[in-house]
């Protein structure tokens, strides 16, 4: 078994903490959040021991690894003080607040073989990784454009009162939903080597934006279009899609279908000439169990087995994610250049 903590019960602290409690190789020795209200909630309605500062339950539940679900702001702090403890690290994206934050904590788990993974769920996700193996084949030939969206209702109203309105404290949708596409884009294909231009627009936001429209160069020198917005309420939730052109074929897919078009029969197994379409249900392997998606599931299972070394950590690490916090700089350097 494994001794898992949790500092932040907020929406995604409560997630990983429903997948954390049914999982068959954890044990949950402790839930930290500086709510007294929340912290009395589950201290009366769940099994948890629970602090209201992380220190103390490190001391007291000594876990072997702990999720951190708080705000960005506080992600570096919290992270240097568990690798100093020999605790392994999963942390919620972004993983700092900035690229210069987190080069210090890469350098320090990997001395101290840290297991660490951040908490970008679409590497995870039955669609885009069929869409990396057709890639890596070599199928869709070379690639000369691409297209990354997220779209969401998460900000539909004037006032915000929380973390994710404070720009400070790593609020905005290029914190939020922007680094997940970022992500996905550098996993895809490569990471963000420049940004040419951007646009980055408060719809009802105050303080941090909720769109962002880039135009974005990779390290391999493909370009391509970056667009988000979580103010669009013409989505139930947030919905994430890639669109890659090669000089073969074309791919289209989101969280749920797969639609590849190949020029000619010289394709994978499975395809052929012409339009395919898969779903995601032909694409996702079962998890033990499944809250919001299979990916959040398959996310923490990768982690917990790679802290039991049943796995390598080779996904989602902080070196990873380091490049999308970089990636983060850039479009924000891009608008003011413009």
């Amino acid at each position: 078994m494994v001794r898992v903590g949790l500092i932040g019960a907020g929406k995604m602290g409560i997630s990983h903490l429903s997948i954390l409690g049914a999982h068959p190789e954890v044990e949950v020795v402790g839930v930290c959040d500086t709510s007294r209200l929340v912290i009395g909630a589950l201290s009366r309605y769940s099994p948890f021991p629970c602090f209201t500062e992380y220190k103390k339950m490190l001391n007291t539940a000594k876990p072997d690894a702990v999720f951190v679900a708080a705000p960005t702001k506080s992600h570096a702090p919290i992270i240097r003080d568990l690798i100093g403890s020999n605790i392994h690290v999963f942390t919620e994206k972004p993983f700092c607040l900035s690229s210069e934050e987190g080069v210090p904590l890469i350098k320090m788990a990997k001395e101290k073989g840290i297991v660490n993974q951040v908490g970008y769920h679409n590497r995870f996700v039955g669609t885009f990784n069929e869409v990396k193996k057709i890639l890596n084949l070599g199928f869709l030939g070379e690639i000369v454009h691409f297209s990354a969206e997220a779209y969401g209702p998460v900000v539909l109203k004037d006032k915000q009162g929380t973390w994710r309105s404070k720009p400070n404290e790593g609020g905005g949708c290029l914190m939020d939903y922007a680094s997940h596409v970022l992500d996905l884009i550098q996993f895809l294909l490569s990471p963000v080597e420049k940004v040419h231009a951007s646009l980055i627009k408060s719809v009802y936001s105050q303080h941090v934006d909720d769109a962002i429209y880039s135009l974005l160069q990779l390290e391999n020198n493909v370009t391509g279009v970056l667009s988000v917005n979580w103010s669009d309420e013409s989505y139930r939730k947030m919905s994430t899609s890639v669109t890659l052109m090669g000089t073969c074929g074309k791919i289209i897919s989101d969280g749920n279908e797969l639609k590849v078009y190949f020029k000619t029969s010289e394709c994978p197994p499975g395809y052929t000439k012409g339009w395919n379409v898969k779903n995601i249900t032909d694409l996702t392997s079962p998890v033990n169990f499944n809250l919001r998606g299979e990916e959040y599931s398959a996310q923490i299972d990768h982690f917990i087995s790679a802290v039991q070394k049943r796995v390598l950590n080779d996904k989602n690490s902080f070196e990873t994610s380091w490049f999308t916090d970089k990636a983060i700089e850039l479009i924000r350097k891009s608008v003011k250049l413009n």
